[in-house]
């Protein structure tokens, strides 16, 4: 298979439309064969062009101990459990799952519980269960194509389509960054008792962030949809499976792989999913039914839980604080982390790791700026604006699922690997 151009050297190309977005049509030799080039390509060390993007290189990616060919063939069925390889494999559900907690999470978790009281719970629930199917589709064609979402993006379908996924990603990565970059600067105002304002708590996780790499219950139960199913989030999935080395080529070694991952991401969003529970829950119980429920947002919600449930040895204003920045902190960097898979695999730039991040970064932490110079002095206009930014995550959704659904049943991209009719249907329904 030929390595992939940058897109500003590529012809546009009219294709007939296969789906809602249209592939492209199979180069010569395409099928079974152009597939297992593509993910030979993939595994060999140094074989791809030195312009083509990859997600880690081959020196960074962690070496799992493979039961021999020898044993089980390279069809043959995958070897038994191991607690050794699952720990091998833990890492990228967990650090995928993060995104499950961000203050946009926690937000639309205190104002669903305060609002609706537990009648959304269900919707929680339902979205992370949707929300773990998709992150196993995105695990699924990482493993076993070898190539990221972003990339097969690139490649598989015309310039035109691939230029509008990318745009859409970039817009819901800006609007999730906001988020997780305001949540870490009302976390700092809350922990300096308000002496550092929000603009200057936006440029310290900025800057931390290079160092380190409709009606109201409507409005709440999309929000909750948005804020769980995040569509840079299934970008990322795919990327971080191919931490580690597998050969896509061998069947045995991607069932063993994708039963590792599956295992360690469920087992992450329960945690994820049992923390929103409960932040949904205890706002519910304490607020719900009062004339503050409609008031309640990140920054004075650590107030409200002090004075509804007392100080103690610690107050929990801080723990609060401690919380929400925790969540910001680690959420920004993980959308760092999509960023920069996002923009590399959709336009193939090859950078250095801190170009990238400056880069992906500074798209959203211009308009992050502004909106928390405007908004610094105006809790309730802040809190709103996180309401529909968790909207605008639900609006983005179609537009990472319909190509991830169409990519993973694609049978020319994943070969025995490509899902079935009805894990497509559930999905689309």
């Amino acid at each position: 298979m030929a390595p992939r151009k940058p897109i500003f050297e590529e012809e546009a190309k009219e294709e007939e439309a296969e789906s809602f977005l249209p592939l492209r049509s199979q180069p010569p030799g395409g099928g079974a064969d152009g597939r297992a080039r593509r993910t030979l390509t993939a595994y060999e060390d140094g074989s791809e062009d030195e312009t083509t993007e990859r997600a880690f290189e081959s020196e960074e990616k962690l070496v799992v101990a493979w039961v021999s060919d020898e044993d089980c063939g390279d069809d043959g069925p995958p070897p038994a459990f191991s607690w050794r390889k699952l720990w091998l494999f833990t890492g990228p559900g967990f650090l995928m799952s993060i995104a499950f907690l961000d203050p946009g999470n926690l937000e639309g978790d205190l104002q669903a519980g305060a609002i609706a009281g537990y009648s959304l719970l269900w919707l929680l629930l339902w979205a992370t269960a949707m929300g773990l199917l998709i992150q196993m589709l995105s695990a699924r064609l990482g493993v076993a194509t070898g190539h990221h979402l972003a990339e097969l993006c690139h490649e598989e379908y015309p310039r035109w389509a691939m230029l509008v996924l990318w745009f859409m990603a970039e817009v819901a990565l800006i609007g999730a960054d906001i988020q997780e970059v305001i949540g870490s600067a009302v976390a700092i105002k809350i922990l300096s008792r308000g002496m550092i304002p929000l603009w200057v708590g936006v440029v310290i996780t900025a800057l931390d962030c290079f160092f380190n790499q409709m009606g109201t219950c409507r409005k709440q139960a999309v929000g909750i949809v948005g804020c769980v199913i995040m569509p840079h989030n299934v970008f990322l999935h795919s990327a971080l499976v191919q931490s580690r080395r597998i050969d896509p080529n061998k069947k045995s070694h991607v069932q063993e792989a994708l039963r590792y991952y599956s295992i360690e991401s469920t087992i992450a969003l329960i945690i994820s999913f049992m923390i929103n529970l409960l932040v949904t829950a205890v706002f519910a119980k304490g607020f719900y039914g009062t004339e503050v429920a409609d008031t309640i947002g990140l920054e004075n919600a650590g107030q409200y839980l002090q004075e509804k449930y007392g100080g103690g040895l610690f107050p929990i204003l801080y723990i609060w604080g401690i919380g929400l920045l925790a969540a910001g902190q680690s959420s920004t960097i993980t959308g760092t982390y999509a960023g920069q898979f996002i923009m590399g695999g959709f336009l193939n730039l090859r950078l250095k790791k801190w170009s990238r991040s400056l880069i992906t970064r500074s798209f959203a932490i211009v308009p992050t700026i502004v909106v928390s110079l405007f908004f610094d002095t105006y809790d309730s206009a802040l809190d709103t604006l996180n309401q529909w930014l968790n909207v605008l995550q639900s609006v983005q959704i179609p537009f990472v699922l319909i190509p991830l659904l169409t990519l993973v049943s694609k049978e020319q991209v994943m070969g025995v690997f490509k899902i079935g009719p009805i894990i497509q249907v559930s999905c689309e329904s």
